[in-house]
């Protein structure tokens, strides 16, 4: 939080928290001392936003519903539209009520080291990319938003690709109120020049005459949250192996989703042991880590960095239990604010 405050005073820049990585909402209070909003990407997460956050509430979807439009409206400060047919659709809706209009712009490029995650992957269906049909419609836009950034921990790589958006859509930008760059921008890491996206941002925004608009996410709260795993068996099979009381397919699915290995501390010691998930599923594997001794029924583990994508993203597969969820207040107290039990489970399904 102290990074992005450094950030947004150094630059100008606004920071919206998105919602999609992270919604844990016993937190915002805090949060929002730091960060100027939230961005969203359903009429869920504009309501939450609007309700538990508060400060500027951005609506963006790749489609919104016709049921769903004027509660989107209703809860929102700015609303984005994802192409030129949602903004025909809907702009006089948004007109009507007094809400500023932006358009998402796909770039055509991005730094994303996955296909499945990467905006600018062939035939994309985010965001516009023609300058030539956005220019027809700019004068009903207050603003537009490029979110072409994955994990990207290299300012020299942003800053290419905000120059390629400066040369293809600078006369567009030109002609609007405030852009969002949303987010995917690691400036949390403690390496990073965070110095030198702040003048690049400040340069940016001082070119075009526009409000700039930054949307983190991890680099909102990476490394801020454990899962907390208790050893429950320990087998052998070729390798030591223990079972653990959660599941990557339940509770940290982006593991599975990229083929990631989690991550535990300390990962040293003369005993590797694949850390395994309680579900039925084969390759329910939070990864090889190795230990000062065996691990023992009761062991308990803290698998680091699990508050992006894990907490919006958890399911009741196989019928695992949900994680608790315990916020450590800044006077070290430790409050449970979540426990989920059986009948959380039954009503999540019919």
């Amino acid at each position: 939080m102290q990074r992005i405050a450094r950030l947004r005073e150094l630059s100008g820049a606004k920071a919206l928290l998105a919602l999609k990585c992270f919604a844990t909402w016993s937190v915002f209070p805090l949060m929002r001392e730091y960060m100027d909003g939230t961005t969203s990407s359903s009429l869920h997460e504009v309501k939450l936003g609007h309700q538990k956050f508060g400060g500027e509430t951005h609506a963006y979807s790749v489609a919104y519903a016709d049921h769903e439009i004027d509660e989107v409206l209703a809860h929102s400060d700015k609303i984005i539209f994802n192409s030129l047919n949602q903004l025909q659709r809907f702009a006089a809706k948004a007109q009507g009520v007094g809400k500023p209009i932006g358009l998402r712009v796909n770039p055509g490029t991005s730094n994303s080291p996955y296909l499945l995650a990467d905006p600018a992957r062939p035939h994309s269906r985010l965001g516009e990319a023609d300058p030539e049909k956005i220019a027809t419609v700019i004068s009903q836009l207050s603003g537009l938003m490029f979110h072409n950034n994955c994990e990207n921990r290299s300012f020299t790589s942003f800053d290419a690709m905000l120059g390629h958006i400066e040369q293809r859509f600078g006369h567009l930008i030109a002609q609007v109120q405030w852009v969002s760059l949303g987010g995917g921008i690691h400036f949390s890491d403690p390496d990073y020049p965070l110095e030198a996206l702040a003048q690049r941002l400040k340069a940016f925004a001082e070119k075009f005459g526009v409000q700039v608009y930054l949307e983190p996410g991890e680099a909102a709260i990476a490394n801020t949250a454990t899962l907390e795993v208790s050893v429950l068996d320990t087998s052998f099979n070729g390798k030591p192996i223990a079972v653990v009381d959660s599941s990557i397919e339940a509770h940290m699915l982006d593991l599975l989703i990229y083929n990631l290995t989690a991550r535990i501390e300390p990962h040293s010691g003369e005993h590797a042991t694949l850390v395994c998930g309680k579900s039925c599923l084969a390759g329910d594997i939070f990864g090889e880590f190795r230990f000062e001794r065996p691990l023992q029924v009761g062991d308990r583990l803290s698998i680091q960095d699990a508050a992006g994508y894990t907490m919006v993203k958890k399911n009741w597969f196989n019928g695992l239990a949900m994680p608790s969820i315990v916020v450590r207040r800044l006077d070290g107290r430790e409050e449970l604010v979540q426990q989920s039990g059986f009948d959380d489970y039954v009503s999540s399904l019919s």
